[in-house]
């Protein structure tokens, strides 16, 4: 990602993304304000997949096991506060 994200960003992000679902859902929209939501929302989405995916990757780099043996671990729901 370039430059650095606000930490609020992400959930931001994932609230307009539930936004746009929520109004597609709906029906009330018309083609035109339709498509423009879709291709606002494929955006967010992707954004928010590659963010995921940094984080991921992090966790796993800082998830030791053993004598310097990086492994990915499954997170407890749990333990994140959900």
């Amino acid at each position: 990602m370039k430059g650095k994200e606000k930490p609020e960003a992400f959930e931001k992000q994932l609230e307009r993304l539930e936004e746009i679902v929520a109004g597609l859902e709906s029906g009330d929209k018309g083609l035109e304000e339709s498509l423009t939501l879709f291709e606002e929302g494929v955006g967010l989405s992707k954004r928010l997949s590659a963010r995921l995916e940094d984080v991921r990757t992090r966790v796993e780099v800082l998830t030791k096991e053993g004598k310097g043996k990086f492994s990915a671990k499954d997170a407890d729901p749990d333990e994140l506060g959900r």
